[in-house]
């Protein structure tokens, strides 16, 4: 079976952009690659054929917390591993929960942080689950991922230097702890070897930063992860971090920037500064509550703007002005909801409440996420470097 390499295919002389080759036990990828995010075991409202029609190479598949409380893990492994229990037969990354925990947290009595790792109830049962690195670790073989993340504690952006200091030396200790584990265990029960990344942490802070980003990037990883509250959440603190240590991220390894991708115009800023892979659950989120991507890559400064109709580049359909408005969301767009269906049908659908308009407007935003992947792509391998 394949294993896990990163090749880097062509770089773009006027930013840091570049194209590299991922290659998996479950196929390759080309990136720049945004990932859409099935957080319990499913893509909101799209099928893998859905996915794999609109441009997928990849997918977030099976959150860890999640898979603990439901399904179980018991279930996946008789299932054969989170590919087969999806239908899902690329690539796949999954997360270490430790979001999640982050998230539990600041509600004391659902879920309590302390050094040895996360603590929460079962949502069902009520009973504790102890979430530490060894057990993330353990948790990810059994989803069978291609890629999987070392336990790490989000940095919140409230709370000051000394929680952003405490969270980086928790993260750097589980880190140490999920590469032991994971030297133990490369591989998952169904026979396919795994890609480890790290996490890089510090918060807003500058030092923090370059610290985090020694520290993981001198550790055998396959991949190094961007993660904390701000990244994604707050694009101009996240295009400053990446500035920051973008110097010290080695060239041969996967870079991912975790949480980027609300709208297609922040794909182009990441990638811009040598980012690879990225991942939202905003692109059906906005779908589902009516907001699509309209807009057109236009070349500016030697790369791209995505620039679009209404608020950055969305679409509201629920507006009134759309009820008679028989253009596709994207005129020249090829999936299949513009292919075959008009801003008036889609308002309909989605004042009357109908699911049809959540699964035509999720595999519309998902299309233009890799659209504007693609496009960067091809540019970068079309442009002149000499």
């Amino acid at each position: 079976m394949q294993n896990f390499s990163t090749t880097v295919v062509k770089k773009y002389r006027h930013n840091d952009a570049r194209v590299t080759c991922i290659k998996t036990a479950h196929g390759e990828i080309l990136t720049p690659a945004f990932m859409p995010v099935g957080t319990r075991a499913v893509v909101n409202h799209l099928t893998p054929d859905d996915l794999q029609a609109a441009g997928s190479q990849i997918i977030l598949g099976g959150n860890t917390y999640h898979m603990l409380t439901a399904p179980g893990l018991n279930t996946i492994e008789l299932a054969g591993g989170m590919h087969r229990f999806m239908d899902w037969p690329k690539p796949m990354l999954t997360d270490s929960g430790g979001f999640q925990v982050f998230s539990l947290s600041k509600n004391g009595k659902i879920c309590k942080i302390d050094e040895k790792g996360g603590h929460f109830k079962h949502p069902q049962t009520g009973q504790v689950i102890h979430l530490t690195p060894a057990a993330s670790i353990q948790a990810q073989r059994i989803i069978g991922a291609d890629i999987i993340m070392a336990f790490d504690q989000c940095t919140p952006e409230e709370g000051g230097r000394e929680v952003a200091v405490a969270a980086m030396q928790r993260t750097h200790r589980w880190l140490l702890e999920s590469v032991d584990e994971f030297s133990r265990h490369p591989h998952s029960p169904y026979g396919y070897q795994q890609a480890l990344f790290g996490i890089i942490q510090g918060g807003s802070f500058h030092d923090l930063r370059l610290e985090s980003a020694e520290f993981v990037t001198k550790l055998d990883l396959q991949g190094i992860a961007i993660g904390g509250e701000v990244i994604g959440f707050d694009m101009q603190k996240t295009a400053e971090v990446l500035s920051w240590i973008r110097h010290l991220l080695p060239e041969h390894k996967v870079r991912y920037t975790m949480g980027v991708g609300l709208l297609p115009q922040d794909l182009i800023d990441v990638v811009a500064q040598g980012i690879d892979m990225f991942d939202c659950v905003a692109p059906t989120r906005n779908a589902r509550h009516g907001a699509l991507y309209c807009g057109h890559m236009q070349r500016s400064d030697n790369w791209f703007k995505f620039l679009g109709e209404e608020e950055r580049g969305r679409l509201l359909i629920k507006k009134s002005i759309y009820a008679n408005d028989f253009r596709p969301v994207i005129e020249d767009c090829t999936c299949y909801t513009c292919r075959n269906f008009t801003r008036a049908y889609l308002h309909f659908l989605f004042k009357q409440g109908s699911a049809a308009y959540a699964h035509l407007a999720c595999i519309h935003n998902i299309h233009v996420m890799h659209h504007v992947c693609t496009t960067m792509r091809e540019f970068i391998f079309s442009a002149d470097n000499s």
